[in-house]
């Protein structure tokens, strides 16, 4: 699905915007900035409601949890769909059942607690060794936050370090796949990055069949029950969803943590923390999903093929939910009425495979560096936003480390 406007010829419809699509244009700056005050005007227009171009948007908690819980609700994909390459496209993120619940059971046996919990000491030293290298003034994307999940990642799948320039800039295409809005000049570079990238994942893995190691894909290669196409997308999947939403979770946290409070929370609470970032401000803003069958949501109906839209981000701030939504308040995960309620990891047999991971590395990343630099100043008061649809993340966060 693009977003581009072009005069109609009467050959064709002019497809409609972003804005008639979702409800709210999402390449707007001020909406960057802040999306949450149009969530929640939408949510007061009601708690389901279909936008010009069709989709129906779910903006309650209530809403958007029984969509995700709801097995009629899915992504209707066709996993032996093509693109140009001739290749599947889909990893088990965009599958349902049957071929969900098989492949996510082969991939989630590396990411049990116990399993993440053997990663603490490497991702501790990890995160030290970055801090000791920032400068007095950083980008603390660049720096710290982005590097911090891709190593860890890389290194769990025994990908060479030395190819970390290639992974974050594939990563950095890919990851715009999941926006329900595409400008139509990226859907070719989305495409040859993703070719690149299985070029290259099909090398590496040929190798470990040859010698494999201690790895994640040393596993994988031996699991006889993947496919050739599906070891590929798994793998994919993995690298770019195993980092790009932990980036945006340690630098969303340092700069909410600036501007309420300052960074001294994170070593105090580094867990309510954590979970308060995730809730007030959550890497993921949106998940869609589309009826598998006539069925209904909230008492409307949805005929099977209906699709919709569950706002995760301003679900996250329903009052009927979270008292004070607005107000960024790790306290409130001390009380065990709030905790786990957010949306951020999702609901049901597609919530986020790498939870534990993704809380583990936020916990060490934003406590180690309130411990080393509790004087961290964000320098600019307005720092970019990247320009994707369904990931919310700084492009740059710059910072004075202080005294």
């Amino acid at each position: 699905m693009s977003d581009h406007s072009h005069p109609y010829n009467g050959s064709a419809p002019p497809r409609p915007s972003a804005a008639d699509m979702l409800g709210f244009d999402p390449f707007d700056p001020d909406f960057l900035r802040t999306p949450y005050t149009k969530y929640r005007e939408m949510r007061e227009r009601g708690a389901l409601f279909r936008t010009p171009g069709g989709l129906f948007v779910a903006t309650t908690h209530a809403h958007c949890s029984a969509m995700l819980r709801d097995p009629a609700f899915g992504h209707g994909s066709d996993p032996s769909g093509k693109d140009d390459s001739q290749e599947p496209v889909d990893s088990f993120l965009r599958m349902d059942p049957p071929d969900h619940t098989r492949l996510r059971a082969l991939v989630s046996r590396a990411f049990t607690p116990r399993m993440v919990e053997r990663l603490r000491p490497r991702v501790e030293a990890i995160a030290d060794e970055l801090i000791r290298a920032l400068p007095e003034r950083a980008d603390l994307v660049a720096a710290y936050a982005y590097p911090l999940p891709m190593l860890v990642i890389t290194e769990m799948m025994g990908v060479p370090a030395a190819d970390y320039g290639r992974f974050k800039r594939w990563s950095e295409t890919l990851v715009r796949s999941l926006d329900p809005i595409l400008p139509p000049e990226l859907e070719a570079v989305i495409r040859e990055a993703r070719l690149e990238f299985r070029a290259y994942f099909r090398e590496l893995l040929a190798e470990r069949r040859s010698n494999p190691g201690e790895d994640l894909l040393s596993a994988l290669v031996q699991v006889e029950e993947l496919t050739e196409q599906e070891l590929l997308a798994t793998c994919i999947l993995l690298l770019v969803a195993g980092h790009e939403t932990t980036v945006n979770l340690i630098a969303n946290g340092v700069l909410n943590l600036s501007r309420h409070g300052g960074l001294a929370q994170a070593a105090e609470r580094p867990r309510e923390v954590v979970e308060e970032v995730l809730r007030y401000d959550p890497p993921v803003q949106l998940t869609s999903r589309v009826a598998l069958r006539d069925t209904e949501l909230g008492g409307v109906p949805m005929p099977k093929g209906t699709s919709v839209l569950a706002l995760v981000g301003g679900a996250n701030r329903d009052p009927e939910v979270f008292a004070d939504p607005d107000r960024f308040a790790p306290e409130r995960f001390a009380e065990t009425q709030e905790a786990g309620r957010h949306l951020a990891f999702g609901l049901g047999i597609h919530f986020c495979l790498g939870a534990t991971l993704a809380r583990l590395e936020g916990e060490i990343a934003l406590r180690a560096l309130a411990e080393a630099a509790p004087k961290l100043e964000v320098t600019d008061p307005a720092p970019p936003y990247k320009d994707n649809v369904v990931l919310r993340g700084l492009a740059a966060l710059p910072v004075r480390l202080g005294a």
